[in-house]
């Protein structure tokens, strides 16, 4: 079996989704030079971190944080353009797996009911085939043992892309699509609010004001990146 893969890589070499550099056999999709170097936001550890900062008046978050530091042209764009564009959902998931054993021996996760991804509208779900959020959200949920819910927030509106919007834009970009089924499932509960990238926080704000009114609930951050304004 070893001679046959061996083969085959050579027939079809596989590539680092970060640097395009080849993979060694034992590697995958990431190699393990930019696994070592991908920047870390380690937000985790401050509880006045961007992303806090970001919100704060505005969503009353108990944790937030991201897996890595978006830099433009650098890895993590690289990693979050394939996943979003090129249909390779495996890094989404492989970046839960990460996320998870990170921040396993902090409190981070401490009490979290369910880990719950931003939606896509249904249409653009079905253009794409896959929400990149909840492959981000499955890894996290997969390593955890924190179910994951999908189906409790729901995006009712299609809204066009935030890129290059301005904050006041993104912000009526987002602006009631959100919507909310069985209210009774958040009640009492702490839920990890999933996306890819964060940036000014509306796309979050957006999604809390589905959830504002349901009794006792809490509401913690997750994204792949941080990419500031």
């Amino acid at each position: 079996m070893a001679l046959i893969n061996d083969f085959l890589s050579l027939i079809y070499p596989r590539y680092c989704e970060a640097c395009e550099g080849l993979l060694y056999k034992h590697e995958r999709v990431i190699c393990n030079k930019c696994t070592l170097s991908l920047p870390k936001s380690n937000f985790h550890l401050n509880t006045a971190n961007p992303i806090i900062m970001a919100l704060g008046g505005r969503v009353p978050l108990k944790r937030a944080t991201s897996l890595f530091l978006f830099e433009k042209d650098g890895k993590v764009q690289n990693l979050l353009h394939a996943l979003k564009y090129e249909r390779q959902q495996t890094i989404g998931v492989l970046m839960g797996n990460t996320f998870y054993n990170d921040l396993k021996a902090s409190s981070f996760f401490e009490g979290i009911n369910y880990v719950v991804p931003i939606p896509l509208h249904k249409k653009k779900q079905a253009s794409r085939g896959y929400n990149q959020s909840e492959c981000f959200a499955k890894g996290i949920s997969e390593t955890g043992g924190i179910p994951l819910d999908i189906s409790t927030l729901t995006r009712e509106l299609e809204t066009s892309t935030q890129t290059k919007k301005r904050k006041y834009e993104r912000w009526e970009n987002v602006k009631n699509v959100f919507a909310l089924n069985h209210h009774e499932t958040f009640k009492n509960k702490h839920i990890l609010l999933v996306d890819d990238v964060i940036t000014t926080g509306s796309t979050i704000e957006g999604a809390w004001q589905a959830l504002k009114d349901v009794e006792g609930i809490q509401v913690s951050v997750a994204t792949i990146a941080y990419a500031e304004k």
